[in-house]
């Protein structure tokens, strides 16, 4: 029986920071405008309720201090749901203020609805009817611990008699998955253009608009979807549709079919983690029974994005010492009590939490360094991990992205649930996802990697690292060679770098070989790189090669083998276990013997090898196919990584040979598949980008234009009167064209300097206006949640890179304006002069360029009302890369003034149309 709780109090003063003041509410009501500095001394004397400290706390140039942050306490009264991190954000997911897009709060009133928040949060919770003894449990261990919060949630949840303290394992409420039977092979029945036309129009809905670009569009996928003639044969669709055309349901149509007809799955990848939840939620329109879809639709992602249970469990077993760790565990576990999926990176985690808390507390719990101990943990059958493995054995539609299905393909014969067809969304990121996957970097960082997948946690530092004897050595006991291996393994992988190894090379002190090596390869790119990049990444080509590099190359190539010889024979042995002991060994033994057999393997021939051979090309020559070079690795002046790098010339190679070929059917779909100058290149570069000029059959080639009238929706300028290096200039055109849009404006840089010190420049004059700056690299919020609240606030101004270009999709007058600072060509390194030599020169890079330009515009239009102003601040634009911009659009080269003018008059022009009154 629960008791009555005590009334909720959420009387406390109230705390707003601006980029140039701030707003103090008192208990009593009083509000009082003040300087950064009052703010901060007054915020250390009394505890505030405000909205994201670590934002508030980078603006009050201020170290954390004690508070009552809203977003700690949404997160544990509404687990797993999503809202923006600002007051207004929070007001509208709880029903406060409206929803929609919005104008930002002024001061004193977000200061209110703070208030309201509070106070409506906590009568939610005393409401709360599931699980309510589980979450008392962790409300009390969180207040224990000093959470700001404590006493007051405490005061909102009821008290149960009767029951023991309920205690924190929230993992024993998940449910346990179970195995089952293999799928048996998909058959190869076509899908038709015609059924694919029905498809789509049963998806639509009978009383939709009539879309025939859409109907176009999804019935020429058709033949990806058709048995295939021979082995390595793939039929292979290039399909660039154009924004607006709908392609998302486009290719879900004949996916969803043939599915459907040969039970079988088709994969589904993208670049993004955030746009695999895009697509899921158009598969409802597929499957509109919840429980129909769960069945037939999976989203699929690497381990290292989804909850570990036993790094939760372990986080929960330390608070003893790390006391301020409770908080973070009490709003885990609680989101771990409510989550889809378990998945971290995109899925229902709220974007804004590690900011909040930290990236160690919350996606540093998840299985980071391929460290799982498979059956041999306590949570293995209600792991968020192994459940994903397994429903995607029986679905109809995997969601995966790009990095997944090259690491998957690249396993072979070990991955024995490869599908038939795939479809690649975002298909112009294709060649850099294939790049990174098919690279091999014998760098300070990946050498740590492996050396603490090996080792574990050392030097007596409280570490989650789980090293290879904690995860083999009940299988190998009754083995004494198998222990002397693992003892061998120990030893040898000392001569990776250890914890602290940048001081020591950075010294001329290295502590073993791995150490020696990179600390010649750093001495290498100092003496050869440019003078004029201090503080930014340097590097540096191989040839000719220091004798001190090669002297500590070979030192390293020894020490590599001493580990790669007992790895090899340890996997051997362990796989030679799944024979021998095959009538002994339950079914999840042997899966987690398969497993560590594999990881071990697949480290001593993939990683060590490849290690290995570039030591070896030092002393003759690169091999043809690749591009090695040294680099050192910096940002705002710290070093990160410093190494010797090899990538492929041409990465889709590999790609055509184990991810096409074995494929029947694949499609490659984007909105930017060419550059636009509707040369024969165009399609011979789109071919070379995506693999198909490496598969034996031609591709199909498929455009449908976009809907969208781009000439009456849109004006493109290029302001010819500015010194694009001169970033007083600069600063002053972002700010005078942001004015003059009255917001809704994305400002792209080519450089995180260039945007910071717009940012600094622009900042006050934005605040002035009351329009609110967001600004990667600057606020104290990951990438995805700028773009979150820039999406939410009709009115906000984003600062970012090529993160923000590639992952913004925001409609309506939201987005409204986008400025480019200059050309964005590619970065001259050594690995873009070799591709620019491979692919074809000068006409290869002006594809890269229009290609981003081309990807930057179509960000602008995403709805046939809208209307958008794109800007270029460049006169050293060429009129050769204008075709990256639609047919029939004009190009205007004009001055800043009339720049000015030209924007305000558009979009007012716009706003004026949308409110006249109706006659």
């Amino acid at each position: 029986m629960a008791l009555a709780s005590p009334p909720v109090r959420a009387d406390r003063p109230v705390l707003v920071v601006g980029l140039k003041d701030a707003v103090w509410r008192f208990p009593d009501g009083t509000l009082r405008r003040l300087s950064h500095g009052e703010a901060m001394r007054l915020a250390r004397t009394e505890v505030p309720l405000l909205c994201h400290l670590p934002a508030i706390c980078r603006r009050l140039k201020s170290e954390r201090f004690p508070a009552f942050d809203i977003l700690e306490l949404y997160a544990f009264v509404r687990p797993a749901s999503f809202c923006l991190p600002t007051p207004t954000g929070v007001a509208q997911a709880l029903g406060l203020v409206p929803p929609g897009p919005s104008h930002p709060l002024q001061p004193e009133r977000q200061a209110e609805v703070l208030r309201a928040c509070a106070r409506a949060l906590l009568r939610e919770l005393s409401t709360l009817d599931r699980k309510r003894w589980r979450v008392r449990g962790l409300a009390e261990t969180m207040a224990r611990h000093g959470w700001a919060w404590g006493d007051a949630v405490l005061n909102a949840l009821p008290v149960f008699e009767g029951r023991a303290t309920p205690g924190n394992a929230v993992w024993e409420d998940l449910p346990e998955w179970s195995e089952s039977a293999p799928q048996p092979q998909a058959d190869s029945i076509p899908v038709t253009a015609a059924e694919t036309r029905e498809r789509l129009r049963r998806l639509l809905g009978h009383d939709s608009e009539d879309r025939p670009s859409q109907a176009d569009y999804a019935s020429s996928l058709a033949p990806a979807f058709a048995p295939r003639d021979n082995a390595d044969e793939p039929h292979v669709v290039l399909a660039e549709a154009g924004t607006g055309v709908g392609k998302t349901l486009g290719y879900i149509a004949p996916a969803g079919l043939w599915a459907e007809k040969n039970k079988g799955p088709v994969w589904i990848s993208t670049f993004t983690r955030h746009l695999q939840h895009q697509i899921d939620g158009e598969l409802d329109r597929l499957y509109a029974n919840p429980a129909l879809k769960a069945e037939k639709v999976v989203i699929r992602k690497g381990r290292e994005n989804y909850l570990c249970l036993l790094n939760l469990a372990e986080l929960a077993g330390e608070l003893g010492q790390r006391p301020l760790d409770a908080v973070a565990f009490g709003l885990m576990a609680r989101w771990a009590m409510a989550t889809r999926d378990g998945d971290m990176a995109g899925g229902d985690l709220p974007g804004w939490l590690p900011d909040i808390l930290g990236q160690n507390r919350t996606v540093g719990l998840a299985d980071r360094r391929g460290e799982c101990v498979y059956s041999a943990c306590p949570h293995y059958g209600r792991c968020f991990i192994e459940r994903s493995v397994r429903r995607a054995r029986k679905a109809e539609i995997v969601i995966a992205n790009h990095a997944l299905v090259m690491i998957q393909a690249a396993l072979g014969p070990e991955e024995q649930n490869l599908p038939t067809r795939y479809v690649f969304d975002e298909g112009h990121h294709l060649f850099s996802a294939t790049d990174s996957a098919f690279a091999a970097h014998l760098s300070g960082q990946e050498a740590t990697d492996l050396r603490r997948w090996l080792i574990g946690g050392e030097g007596g530092r409280r570490s989650r690292a789980r090293g290879l004897r904690r995860r083999i050595e009940d299988l190998v006991l009754d083995d004494a060679r198998g222990l002397e291996l693992l003892d061998a393994i120990m030893l040898a992988a000392r001569a990776l770098p250890g914890d602290g190894w940048h001081q020591r090379i950075a010294d001329g002190l290295p502590g073993n070989p791995s150490e020696a090596f990179l600390g010649t390869v750093r001495a290498q790119v100092l003496a050869r790189a440019p003078e004029d990049r201090a503080g930014y990444s340097l590097e540096c080509g191989t040839q000719p090669v220091d004798p001190r590099v090669l002297e500590t190359a070979a030192e390293l190539d020894r020490a590599l083998k001493n580990l790669q010889v007992p790895m090899r024979e340890l996997a051997q042995r362990l796989a030679k276990r799944l024979d021998t002991d095959a009538d002994v060994l339950d079914p999840q033994t042997r899966l987690r013997i398969e497993a560590m057999a594999r990881g071990i393997a697949r480290r001593a021939e993939n990683e060590i090898t490849a290690w290995r051979e570039m030591l070896g090309s030092l002393k003759t020559e690169t091999p043809p196919d690749f591009v090695d070079w040294f680099a050192l690795e910096r940002s705002d002046g710290r070093e990160l990584d410093v190494g010797l790098f090899r990538h492929w010339r041409d990465p889709m190679r590999p790609f055509a040979e184990v991810v096409a070929k074995p494929a029947h059917g694949i499609v490659v779909t984007s909105a930017t598949l060419t550059d636009g100058s509707g040369t024969a290149e165009s399609w011979g570069g789109a071919e070379a980008r995506t693999g198909a000029r490496h598969l034996p059959k031609p591709a199909f080639r498929v455009r449908v234009p976009s809907p969208f009238d781009y000439p009456a929706q849109t004006r493109v300028m290029i302001v010819n009167d500015l010194a694009r290096d001169d970033m007083e200039q600069i600063a002053a055109a972002y700010r005078s064209l942001f004015l003059a849009a009255k917001g809704g404006a994305l400002g792209l840089f080519t450089a995180i300097s260039r945007l910071r010190a717009v940012h600094r420049r622009i900042a006050p004059a934005m605040e002035e206006a009351g329009i609110d700056l967001l600004a990667q690299h600057v606020d104290a919020m990951n990438t995805a949640t700028l773009i979150d609240i820039f999406r939410g606030e009709e009115d906000a101004c984003l600062l970012g890179t090529d993160a923000v270009r590639d992952g913004v999709d925001v409609p309506g007058r939201a987005l409204r304006l986008m400025v480019f600072d200059r050309v964005p060509w590619p970065r001259p390194d050594i690995l873009h002069k070799a591709r620019k030599e491979h692919f074809g020169g000068t006409e290869y890079e002006d594809q890269l360029t229009r290609l981003k330009l081309k990807q930057a515009f179509g960000r602008l239009i995403r709805r046939a009302d809208d209307r958008g102003v794109f800007v270029l601040l460049d006169k050293a634009m060429p009129s050769r890369l204008l075709t990256a911009f639609p047919e029939g659009v004009e190009v205007q080269r004009i001055g800043l003034q009339q720049a000015i003018e030209v924007t305000s008059r558009f979009l007012q022009a716009h706003v004026s149309a949308e409110t006249a009154p109706m006659v």
